[in-house]
């Protein structure tokens, strides 16, 4: 058996590694050249043995013999692996046997490299032994995917080719310069390589290189001279560039290293300023929620230290009504289920004092990929919460009484028919609408007028339920839900209640007022099929009829003021375009003088020819007019057609030239600012003398707004137009107005002249009327009479002129010039006399 060194080398390759040394009387590359060759072949073989046995020596000694026993019969071995050649210069038998035995040995110790690097792959090896397993594989292994690589192999055929050639010119004696230079172009591609793919692209290049320029050599005869030159020298400069390759990728690596250094402390330093300068709080907390860090702001915004917060889970300082919602969120984040989570908790800081907060929750993952940390983002929402709760108060409620707004009504009405599903009852909603409220407004001023709102506003939630909801509906209309009722009577003692709460006077300031209210009611059972917005149709719609019926009342709805109400709103749009399509038109009646016979004038008054309904009596769209500006359209109207009338009466009919043309006025015209223009033009337009026309207006319009008018009155006087008081004895007469108007005509309303119940005192007030008003100076009109023996009572008491059915109802313009023939030229007249 085989002796072993110091090492556990074995003795037989200690002694093999030994290079002879040169002759002492000869020095290498003198007189013998054979001798120093022969001296640097053993050199080079011995350094390459005392590698691979340092290799070796690091191994088992078992693996060491077997490696060894491979290395030596291959060394011993007399391969030929040159074919003899022509060549100017032909080597000896002895040189030319040299070189392949040490090729021989070469690839004989890389064989027993292979196996031990094989071997040293296992479980078992050092780190250094996995590194070289490493490498193996990574040259075994090429990356034919890389660009890089084939371009590497592109450089080494270059060079085999460049080689190539170099050989047959030098072996040809065709260039002075030795092949062996062209090899050194190999370095080129084993640095690029290794600049590539690190030490493992320097290494396989160079060892691919190598086998590249092995052809060369089998084709071509070289002298042993020749070969160790060349191959030294490329065995060196090989060594060199992997060195050169491997230092620039371990440079480039370094540098990198260096980069991600520095960019890994940058980002952990941004992480730092970025959790200690957080406007949010922040906080790294484990799985079971237990902080582990926390920035200043989180310190501050719960209450405590830093230090404090140290170790303490959230749940200690979480509000308990959200102890169940953070645990939920905790448990997914710690199952991995979710990856972040925001919602809103509330924290009860040190004082106990309650933190309304949005928290942020992200999951951290451990290179594994396990859920390890939750870091923690809280953001004090406090004031926002405050503020959005005040914007939403504002947004459901009046801002000057405080009551609910018809937002918030319209929400809590669906919600009270859910209630009254669910356990019965009636639903009741009563509408109320102050009287006159606008004149408060027009006289005390607007600052009076919503104290007085707020004031009722108070009053109506002092005799009303707590429960229930009194909302501003809209101006100074109030709506009250209320809910459970039994029957109608309820909410009609509700209604009554508080009427009578408003009865008593309210002192605004130094005003004393009294303001009362209309009240419509609605009950309904609660019912899923209810349409809200008819309840409040219908509420409306009785609160209308309140107000039709004459105000400070209630009203409760009845399904009939449905119709009516749809009647009338179908009726006023049809009314918008019946001018447009000539359905309205100007009849006349005849005024009578009474004590001749003969007519005086003619009274115009409009009638509307609806194509559906018929003929639409006057006191039915007249008043759905007023309420729109469509009744100073149809005043102008009137206006023109009645003096375009009066205008030709003497040449198509036998009334007299001299005859007047009464035309009534609705308040909203009477008060315009463009009456005494409008009149102006109509005269001038249509060629009717001013003294002709006659402009009547109700008790109620003239004294609704005695300053105006005066004013008007007084124009229409000097445009030497009268102006006739009509429904006299109606309204709040009042004498000295009467007196200040002074009117050309008085027209005494037909309840007196033909009254329902007739008594001694009518008469008695029909002679006081007429006595009054020759006292005045003013002409004495009676309107509806109806019977010969009305007539007789007129004529008797001193009336001057008369109108009713008697003579004539009123017809239409075609119709003007049979009026005469109709009561026989006055022959009733003569008959009661």
């Amino acid at each position: 058996m085989a002796t072993t060194g110091a090492l556990g080398v074995p003795s037989a390759i200690t002694r093999f590694a030994r290079p002879s040394e040169p002759p002492a009387e000869t020095e290498p590359g003198q007189d013998d050249p054979a001798a120093t060759h022969s001296w640097q072949l053993a050199a080079l073989r011995g350094s390459c043995i005392q590698y691979f046995s340092r290799l070796i020596a690091s191994d088992k000694a078992r693996l060491s013999q077997v490696a060894l026993y491979g290395c030596r019969q291959r060394l011993r071995g007399n391969g030929k692996l040159f074919r003899r050649s022509q060549s100017p210069v032909v080597p000896s038998v002895s040189e030319a046997k040299t070189f392949p035995k040490i090729l021989c040995r070469i690839v004989a110790l890389l064989r027993a490299a292979s196996v031990l690097l094989v071997r040293a792959k296992g479980p078992s090896s050092d780190r250094a032994s996995q590194k070289r397993a490493s490498l193996l594989e990574e040259l075994i292994h090429p990356p034919f995917r890389d660009g890089r690589f084939w371009v590497v192999l592109a450089m080494i055929s270059l060079v085999f080719a460049i080689h190539l050639g170099a050989d047959f010119a030098a072996n040809r004696a065709l260039t002075p310069l030795p092949s062996f230079i062209w090899a050194l172009l190999l370095v080129v591609p084993i640095i690029y390589a290794g600049t590539a793919f690190g030490r493992r692209g320097s290494i396989g290049a160079g060892i691919f290189g190598v086998a590249a320029l092995i052809p060369s050599e089998l084709i071509v005869a070289h002298t042993a001279t020749e070969l160790w030159s060349e191959w030294s020298t490329l065995v060196m400069l090989l060594v060199i560039a992997v060195l050169i390759g491997t230092s620039i990728q371990e440079a480039r690596d370094a540098a990198q290293a260096r980069a991600a250094a520095q960019s890994l402390a940058e980002s952990e330093e941004g992480f730092r300023l970025a959790f200690e300068s957080n406007m949010a709080g922040m906080a790294v907390a484990n799985l079971a929620g237990e902080v582990l860090v926390a920035n200043g702001v989180l310190a501050q915004m719960i209450g405590y230290t830093r230090e404090e917060l140290i170790g303490v889970n959230f749940m200690d300082f979480t509000h308990p009504d959200d102890h169940a919602v953070s645990a939920e969120i905790n448990a997914r984040l710690a199952l991995g289920e979710v990856e972040q989570e925001c919602y809103t908790k509330r924290f009860v800081r040190k004082d106990g004092s309650l933190v309304f907060a949005e928290v942020s929750r992200s999951l951290a993952r451990d290179e594994a990929g396990v859920p390890s940390l939750a870091i923690t983002s809280v953001r004090d929402i406090t004031q926002e919460k405050s503020l959005a709760e005040q914007l939403s108060y504002q947004a459901l409620h009046d801002p000057l009484t405080g009551l609910p707004n018809r937002v918030l009504f319209s929400d809590r009405l669906p919600r009270a028919m859910q209630r009254g599903l669910r356990h019965g009852g009636l639903i009741a909603l009563l509408l109320l609408d102050l009287d006159d409220f606008k004149g408060v407004n027009d006289t005390l001023g607007h600052h009076v007028g919503d104290q007085l709102l707020i004031s009722v506003a108070r009053r109506l939630s002092l005799v009303t339920r707590s429960s229930d909801t009194w909302c501003r509906f809209g101006g100074d209309e109030f709506i009250y839900l209320t809910e459970g009722l039994s029957n109608l009577e309820d909410a009609l003692e509700i209604a009554q209640r508080v009427l009578n709460a408003l009865g008593e006077p309210f002192l605004i300031g130094t005003a004393k007022i009294v303001q009362s209210a209309s009240i419509g009611v609605v009950v309904s059972e609660a019912r899923s099929d209810i349409v809200q917005t008819r309840l409040i149709q219908d509420v409306d719609t009785a609160l209308y009829e309140a107000k039709r019926l004459g105000k400070a009342r209630m009203v409760a709805f009845d399904p009939e003021m449905r119709e009516r109400s749809s009647s009338r709103f179908r009726l006023a749009q049809d009314l918008a375009y019946a001018l447009s399509y000539d359905e309205i038109s100007m009849h006349y009646q005849p005024i009578i003088d009474l004590a001749e016979g003969g007519i005086v004038g003619l009274e115009a008054l409009m009638r509307w020819n609806h194509p559906d309904l018929g003929w639409v009596a006057p006191d039915i769209f007249i008043p759905l007019a007023e309420e729109s500006d469509l009744i100073v359209k149809l005043g102008a109207f009137a206006l023109r057609a009645a003096a375009r009338e009066a205008s030709d009466w003497a040449s198509r009919t036998r009334i007299k030239q001299t005859s007047y043309v009464s035309v009534n006025l609705s308040a909203r015209q009477f008060h315009d600012p463009a009456l005494i223009s409008t009149i102006e033009e109509v005269l001038q337009s249509e060629g009717l003398m001013p003294q002709r026309l006659v402009i009547e207006i109700t008790e109620s319009v003239a004294l609704s707004d005695i300053e105006s008018a005066l004013r008007v009155v007084q124009r229409l006087k000097q445009l030497n137009v009268a102006v006739a008081l009509d429904d006299f004895g109606t309204g709040y007469s009042s004498l000295g107005y009467l007196a200040l108007l002074h009117p050309a005509i008085i027209k005494i309303d037909k309840s007196f002249v033909s009254p329902i119940h007739p008594s001694p005192y009518t008469e008695r007030l029909l002679e006081a009327m007429i006595s009054l008003c020759q006292a005045l100076d003013m002409t004495v009109l009676a309107e509806g009479i109806e019977t010969p023996e009305q007539l007789a009572l007129l004529r008797r008491l001193g009336c001057e002129l008369g109108q009713g059915f008697l003579f004539s109802a009123a017809v239409p313009p075609s119709q003007l010039g049979d009026i005469p023939a109709r009561f026989g030229q006055a022959a009733t007249i003569r008959e009661a006399k």
